[in-house]
């Protein structure tokens, strides 16, 4: 499964990693690319949850807008 996440604060590279640690904690996750210029996260995983994802990235400091599968 892979979901890709709109988030709105990111403004450097430690933002990047802060967001790529956050969301590499959540349960299911395998892998993540985070994209900068793009405003966007792509998980890959097994049962991945919207809301555990959501939280993970403002736990970090973020806004996630939108998630798309």
């Amino acid at each position: 499964m892979t979901k890709t996440l709109e988030i709105e604060g990111m403004t450097c590279k430690h933002c990047v990693m802060h967001v790529t640690n956050a969301l590499k904690a959540v349960a299911g996750v395998t892998t993540v690319q985070v994209d900068l210029a793009g405003n966007k996260a792509v998980v890959e995983g097994s049962n991945l949850d919207d809301q555990a994802l959501k939280d993970a990235v403002a736990d970090a400091g973020y806004e996630v807008v939108a998630i798309h599968e």
